[in-house]
């Protein structure tokens, strides 16, 4: 009967331990006075404390070590017994005498030990003896605790090649035969004890077995230090004997930690060279049985075996340890049609780690394992379950971790396959850590093919998968997924300018598939990879590949010009106006004047038509005049026509600051310095003139509507594009020009209605300091300023 209540236990325990210490205080003065009969008398009585049937394993544990103690000084007792003549052989008798057995059992295993060191008789035949007396206790708890103290003092005491205590030919057998046949009796007791109390109990129980469990797997451990039970001996004796009282046993615990135990108790290349053995065993166990964690234990074990030292690798192929480990999983999988799906992503997860690890060369074994997860995972649609979800992830990042290279895993047919059963979110997360490998080893994707395999298995950045945008997808997330796929782009590169271009077709393709949020991340990057591809075919001296059908610019920019527009179903006017605008300014440099001329067209279309916020069209005008500057392939025709467009534009701006500043801009149109057919100083002074106009209508209208002049910034900005143009050699620009200028500042700024305004004037200062360094420098810089004063 096992106690319920905690209390009574206490007081049990207690009252056991009060018992064992009064018999043990009478038995040390017996031992004292040398009075061996009465210490026979009060150690059975002390040991008698072991009976009880009421308390629980734990606390029956801490009552057993006070016992334990107690008798490691009786047994010091019986060697001094022996050496002042006592008869060894007539002691073991003499204690068979006390009354109970249990604490005869206890007498016997101690005085048995004593027996072993006098060597008066063989060990096996003394260990034979004891281990057969002690199935005498069948109760589970005190027959395991028995049988414990028996593998305790009888451990440094076996018959082993070495030994002090090694008898003849088989004496290794006999100590092989000792220790299993305890580990037999203690697992059955360990076994039983699951069915000893009421059924409500049962989980109760259990956890008290697991507390157990040490004690059983102790006869293990001492199996693997046993000196001369070599390979042959453990894979035709010890091996078979531990596994067919696992199987048999039919217990879900006992089977789960016996396996754990055998794996890490024995050497690594015991288990290689019985594979078969370990491996046929565990379809053999109990359905609920963790088998996905002994298995991938035993090939992490294997894993470092071979990582160890690269002389064993041979050992690996002459045992096909591959197919083995492959085939076993198979069988475990069929044999548990329960399992759930992380366990068999789990097992496949393992022993593909196992494969990188030990055939890093062999490809198709990797692939094979990937294949097999595949077929036992076809039919399961989407997984949706996060633990499973994990293991795949996990199955699929061991070759990018191995390898540290996609390339490699590209070559794998099935992984693709295996990243179809992952549900939306998971295919982005494993799509990003594609992404971050190849980010991480700079790995280069170099053909079309590749390109194609990459994009397929990164498919969940590109496009929706399932055809809509999430809206709940948080908007930090994406972009950073986007940002990361445009990083991409930028690193696939191969120095065939032919192949590059269909490299470019190819993302093209992709990307234009994935929907107008994504564009705006994933257009530019493949822009500007079509532009470098451009500057290095302007390098060339001719077409380098000769036929029509060949890559020119002439046909990237007929491409861009399409992939630029599919931003306008975004919309994306701003972004897509700056890309019209690098195109021209790149199809300037290839000299291709209509081409740069219908980017310009393109550009303007969308300034007129799609940006209407004031601050956007400011930002585009200036863009716009900033590379129009910059042009040179353009005839007169073409420059006037577009300069004329950029120059209305600017007069039409919302604000008049900003039509000022516009215009202003706009003056450096008609003056480019290192183009002298681009130098018309009057179209420039007539610029620099309306933007006066428009600064003193802005001036007035502050006036009326404040009520008093705005700040004069805008005039002596105006007076710094007057100062640039006359030191340019602008005939138009002259000295008292840029002085009646200075000297309306000087008026409008001491004007009391003016309102005052720090930076302004020390920006004036600043350009009247300008004026005085230049007059300074002397010579024909100093003799064209003279004229003015500052």
């Amino acid at each position: 009967m096992i106690a319920n209540g905690a209390e009574d236990e206490e007081k049990w325990l207690a009252a056991g331990i009060a018992g064992l210490q009064q018999n043990a205080f009478y038995m040390h003065r017996a031992l004292d006075s040398n009075n061996l009969r009465d210490a026979l008398k009060y150690s059975a009585q002390m040991l008698s404390e072991l009976r009880t049937s009421k308390l629980s394993p734990h606390k029956y544990y801490e009552l057993y070590m006070r016992a334990f103690d107690e008798l490691r000084k009786l047994e010091m007792f019986f060697k001094e017994e022996t050496r002042r003549g006592c008869s060894v052989i007539d002691l073991y008798e003499l204690v068979q005498h006390a009354g109970n057995i249990l604490p005869r059992l206890y007498l016997l295993c101690t005085v048995g030990s004593v027996y072993i060191k006098s060597k008066e008789a063989p060990a096996k035949d003394v260990l034979k003896d004891l281990v057969e007396m002690c199935r005498g206790i069948q109760h589970p708890v005190r027959g395991l605790f028995l049988r414990s103290y028996l593998s305790q003092v009888s451990r440094d005491k076996l018959p082993d090649i070495g030994s002090e205590y090694e008898g003849d030919a088989d004496t290794v057998v006999d100590a092989v035969e000792f220790v299993l046949q305890n580990f037999t009796e203690m697992n059955k007791l360990w076994v039983r004890m699951q069915y000893q109390g009421p059924a409500r109990e049962k989980e109760k129980r259990e956890k008290e077995r697991s507390e157990l469990r040490d004690l059983v797997g102790k006869n293990l451990h001492v199996l693997g230090q046993i000196e001369g039970v070599d390979l042959d001996m453990y894979k035709d004796s010890v091996l078979p004997r531990v596994l067919e009282q696992v199987v048999n046993c039919k217990d879900e615990l006992a089977q789960f930690y016996l396996m754990d135990c055998i794996i890490q108790v024995f050497p690594d290349e015991y288990h290689l060279q019985t594979l078969d053995v370990l491996l046929g065993a565990c379809p053999q166990l109990q359905p609920s049985v963790d088998i996905k964690t002994v298995l991938s234990q035993l090939m992490e074990r294997l894993a470092n075996y071979a990582a160890s030292s690269s002389e064993v690798l041979p050992e690996f192929l002459q045992v096909e340890a591959f197919s083995k480990l492959s085939n076993a999983i198979g069988k475990v999988i069929e044999a548990q049609p329960d399992m759930p799906i992380m366990g068999v992503v789990t097992l496949y997860s393992s022993l593909l780690k196992f494969t990188l690890h030990v055939h890093p060369d062999r490809l198709d074994y990797a692939d094979q394992v990937l294949g097999a997860c595949v077929k036992k995972l076809s039919g399961k649609g989407k997984i949706e379950d996060n633990k499973a979800t994990k293991q795949i992830v996990a199955l699929l990042s061991a070759p990018l971790e191995k390898y540290n290279d996609i390339v490699t895993a590209l070559k794998l047919s099935n992984y693709p396959r295996v990243m179809e059963f992952l549900d939306n979110a998971t295919n982005k997360v494993m799509a990003t850590v594609i992404i971050q490998s190849i980010m991480k080893n700079r790995t280069q994707i170099s053909t079309i093919d590749k390109v194609e395999a990459l994009f397929e298995l990164i498919k969940g950045l590109i496009k929706d998968l399932d055809g809509t945008f999430d809206d709940e997808i948080d908007e930090d997330d994406f972009k950073e997924e986007q940002n990361s796929v445009a990083r991409l782009i930028q690193m696939l590169y191969n120095d065939d300018l032919e192949e590059m271009f269909k490299i470019i077709s190819t993302v093209r393709k992709h990307i234009l598939t994935g929907g107008s949020k994504r564009l705006i991340f994933t257009v530019p990057p493949l822009v500007f990879s079509s532009l470098k591809l451009v500057r290095q075919l302007q390098g060339q001296e001719e077409n380098p590949f000769g036929d029509e059908e060949s890559t020119t610019p002439k046909k990237i920019f007929q491409l861009l010009n399409q992939t630029i527009e599919a931003l306008s179903n975004v919309p994306a006017p701003e972004l897509a106006l700056r890309l019209y605008l690098q195109c021209a300014e790149a199809a300037n440099d290839c000299e291709l004047e209509p081409v740069a001329y219908e980017f310009f067209t393109q550009a303007y279309i969308l300034y007129e038509e799609e940006i209407s916020d004031s601050k956007a069209q400011v930002t585009a005008i200036h863009l716009i005049i900033g590379t129009l500057q910059r042009m040179q392939v353009f005839g007169v025709e073409n420059r006037d026509t577009l300069t004329h467009k950029a120059t209305g534009y600017s007069a039409k701006l919302l604000k008049k600051p900003d039509q000022c500043r516009a215009v202003y801009a706009c003056s450096h149109l008609f003056w480019v310095c290192d183009q002298e057919n681009l130098k018309d100083g009057e179209r420039v002074l007539i610029c620099l003139k309306r933007a006066l106009r428009i600064a003193n209508a802005a001036q007035q209208m502050s006036s009326a509507t404040r009520g008093s002049t705005g700040s004069v910034t805008l005039f002596v900005e105006i007076l710094n594009k007057y100062l640039y143009f006359f030191e340019k050699g602008n005939a138009q620009i002259t000295s008292s020009s840029i002085q009646s200028l200075i000297e309306l500042i000087t008026t409008e700024m001491q004007s009391d209605s003016t309102t005052p305004d720090p930076a302004t004037n020390a920006f004036f200062a600043s350009t009247l300091r300008y004026i005085q360094f230049q007059k300074q420098k002397g010579g024909a810089v100093g003799e064209k300023y003279e004229p003015i004063k500052a």
